[in-house]
Formats: C-alpha cells, structure tokens, sequence
C-alpha cells in the first residue's frame, strides 16, 4: 500500500479490484468444456481458491465481514496484493468455491453424466502462512502442527498430507473410509487402470482396488520419498509404514535425520532417532539412493 493511504479505509483497496474474476472466468470455460465433450471426458480442475492473494466476490466477503465482525487489515507486508478483511475474505473465496462445486454436481445431474462420473476433490499441499492468510485462526492445519516451519513448503505432515474426498455412484461406497498411504504419482495409474488404457511408466500403484473396497487386492509402496529443493533450507522425507523420516536444513549443513513414529504422533512432537539407530540406518541408505 502506499504510505498516504489509510489500512482502515476500504477505498484504499479499490486499486487491487479488477472488473472480471479470474476464479469465475476459469469456471465458465470449464462449464463450456462439459457441454462440448463426449460422454467419456477428463477435466482436470486446479482451482486458485483459497489461495493468495486473498480476493473474492463482493457479496461473500459482505456475508463475512458480517459474521466475523471488524478485523486487522493486511497491508502487504508477508507479500502478494492487501487486503482490507483477509479472515472475512479467505472464508469467502472457500464459499465460492464451494458454490462452484455445486454448480459443476448440478449440471452433471441434469445432463445424466453425475451417475458415471469419478469426481476427486484433493489439494496440493498443507496449510499456508503467507500473504495475509491465518492458517492458525481457521484451524486450517487440523490434527497437524502448521506454524511456520510445519506446514506448506516443509515436509512435515502439516505440509505434505492432505484430504482426498472421492465419490463414484455405484462404484464407491458412501461413507466409506480408508488409510491406504498413497500420493499424486498414484494417480495416473488409477485413472489408467479406471479407463482401461496401459498407463506410460511411472513409480506410482493404482489405489483403484482401495476404492473399490478391495483392500487384499491392493498393492502398497515399499516406501513414498520427497524432497523439497528451497534455496535456503533444503529437505527430503521418507515415509515408510507407520514411520516418518525427515532430514531439513540440508542448505546448513545438516545431516542429522529426525525419526517420528505417526502410529501415536501424528503431530511429529517426538523424535526417537537415538532410540531407533538401526531405523535411521535405513532412511539414511534409502535417502542416497533416491535418484536427484
């Protein structure tokens, strides 16, 4: 913002609206694209909401601002545009998402595609900390630590595990639940394996037999790797089984692996590298091997 204008004073803000949106511009392409396909379609949805910088439709922030009350403007200064209700905003932006969802369901049902349709609803990352958003006021993080330093961008599972909500009338079983340790590599194959196509060559296994309620049947990973190549901190991570395996702070110097047991600490609080020696070892010899 500039230093002659008010943070208090919702007119400071009229610079960073735009007349058109691009979360709705993308969605009316993407009605467009479900009109003009065939009855067999692949849409990949990568949706900017919620994401900073924080901006949505007028009447959500409205509705917000409303039930949340007055709040601490964000002037900018974690980055990306300001934002002179950044609670009341980032709420809005997961309605109108929300909303959209709807409206995508509706229009399949009434065009007789919902009951063949695969619909996954996943995300790319944990919680966030820049730009105005307040992960912690939302209890975005959820079961997991998610300050700084646990979230996105690191290899704690406040970073790197997220939901997966999948609904496939007739195929999958309402409400049904699963713990079947998988990631994005795994998706190619599934979806292969669903449309009934040889899937080019990949690391990742087809949890199709996880969603189809066939849990003998589906074959699971030795172990999943990760690495994170930021300029400043550098990490990798293993998970294999009900044990985690996270080396951070390489860009320092650090060589030290942390060693958590998600079976009963899921929020990584304690470390028993020292008492499993033979464990860290192992990551250890698996983290060199992985190919850079």
């Amino acid at each position: 913002m500039g230093k002659n204008d008010d943070p208090n004073d919702l007119a400071s803000y009229s610079k960073y609206t735009q007349k058109e949106y691009a979360n709705d511009l993308i969605f009316d392409e993407l009605v467009k694209f479900v009109d003009t396909a065939a009855n067999s379609f692949f849409l990949m949805w990568t949706t900017p909401l919620p994401h900073v910088s924080l901006q949505a439709p007028e009447r959500w922030v409205k509705y917000y601002v409303e039930k949340f009350g007055d709040e601490k403007p964000y002037t900018g200064m974690a980055g990306y545009l300001p934002c002179r209700y950044p609670h009341a905003t980032y709420a809005a932006m997961i309605s109108h998402f929300d909303e959209q969802i709807g409206k995508l369901i509706e229009k399949l049902k009434k065009d007789n595609l919902y009951e063949n349709t695969l619909i996954v609803f996943t995300s790319d990352n944990g919680a966030t900390f820049n730009g105005g958003s307040d992960s912690p006021w939302f209890n975005s993080g959820g079961l997991f630590k998610f300050e700084y330093g646990w979230d996105k961008c690191f290899l704690h599972e406040g970073g790197i595990r997220v939901p997966a909500i999948i609904t496939w009338p007739g195929k999958i079983k309402p409400g049904m639940e699963s713990d079947h340790i998988c990631a994005f590599q795994d998706v190619m194959p599934t979806f292969a394996e669903i449309a009934g196509i040889a899937c080019p060559p990949t690391d990742g296994i087809s949890f199709l037999s996880t969603l189809l309620d066939r849990k003998e049947e589906q074959r699971q990973h030795e172990y999943l790797y990760w690495e994170y190549h930021d300029p400043k901190i550098g990490s990798k991570a293993i998970r294999l089984g009900k044990w985690k395996g996270i080396l951070t702070n390489i860009r320092k110097g650090n060589t030290r692996i942390q060693l958590y047991n998600l079976e009963n600490d899921i929020r990584e609080e304690h470390d028993v590298a020292t008492q499993y020696p033979n464990m860290v070892k192992l990551f250890e010899r698996l983290m060199l091997e992985a190919p850079n």
